[in-house]
């Protein structure tokens, strides 16, 4: 038996998230389908981190253990030849048993593409958040600082999260404004999210926090007192899926396994 990684990037809209579900319809589900047709065997994945419906994925890492001997490029043309036009293989790569796509992660990146404009988004319906309100930068930063650090995320946790524990390390939060025309009413946001782990939600709940803040809805400071009152009723309403990204996950370079696709030069910034 030989172990391979596969980075996979997805499009999450006509999903019901990651993880493989009885009735089927999942991302994880079409990837074990396609490996399984072009392997002519079984084939089960592990992945670095399971995405919600409609959330979208760049750089997705699975492993798969099987006896089937191929090189890495056959692994990804003839597993893309079986999967549908929203998922692909973007690269194969060899590994030994002692890998891991979910315990050998020491990180895991997402970003949040939003759009702040008059009207909601059509052409990049189900792609990106949406907010029709100005959108201050200088105070959601403020705010986003409450949270870098290793903080107990109760308020910020979905009550169907399986997580052992509340407690997650988050090492950074960027917000920048881009792709604005000058003097226009139309812009995209990007926040990018760098920790440990994540709670389930945990991402979309800041970003309904953020967004309250930035809309001038709540002051800069309120992010820390509900960060402190550990309660999920305090905080913001969970925010929209579609403008969600999982970068993919951090790995020790003794791995060689690529940390960038090229879905990553598409997403605004």
């Amino acid at each position: 038996m030989q172990r391979v990684a596969l980075g996979v990037s997805y499009l999450g809209s006509a999903y019901k998230g990651w993880q493989s579900q009885p009735g089927g319809g999942t991302v994880q589900d079409a990837l074990e389908q396609a490996l399984s047709s072009f392997a002519v065997r079984s084939i089960k994945v592990v992945c670095a981190g399971r995405t919600d419906a409609g959330v979208h994925g760049i750089n997705q890492v699975v492993h798969l253990d099987t006896d089937l001997v191929r090189e890495p490029f056959s692994w990804v043309r003839g597993t893309n030849a079986f999967l549908p036009a929203d998922i692909a293989v973007q690269w194969a790569h060899p590994v030994t048993s002692s890998f891991h796509a979910r315990n050998s992660a020491r990180g895991r990146r997402y970003a949040y593409v939003l759009l702040e404009a008059p009207v909601r988004p059509a052409i990049e319906a189900g792609r990106v958040g949406w907010v029709f309100r100005p959108l201050d930068g200088d105070a959601m930063r403020r705010a986003a600082q409450h949270l870098v650090g290793e903080h107990d995320f109760s308020s910020f946790r979905s009550s169907m999260c399986q997580s052992p524990t509340p407690v997650k390390q988050l090492r950074d939060i960027r917000i920048a404004r881009c792709q604005a025309p000058e003097g226009g009413a139309t812009a995209y946001w990007r926040f990018d999210f760098e920790g440990q782990a994540f709670l389930h939600h945990m991402i979309r709940n800041i970003m309904g926090c953020l967004v309250a803040v930035g809309t001038g809805t709540r002051p800069p400071d309120w992010v820390g007192e509900v960060l402190q009152a550990r309660d999920r009723r305090v905080a913001a309403p969970t925010f929209a899926a579609d403008g969600l990204y999982f970068l993919g996950p951090q790995y020790d370079e003794v791995w060689g396994l690529p940390t960038a696709v090229s879905a990553m030069d598409w997403l605004p910034g």
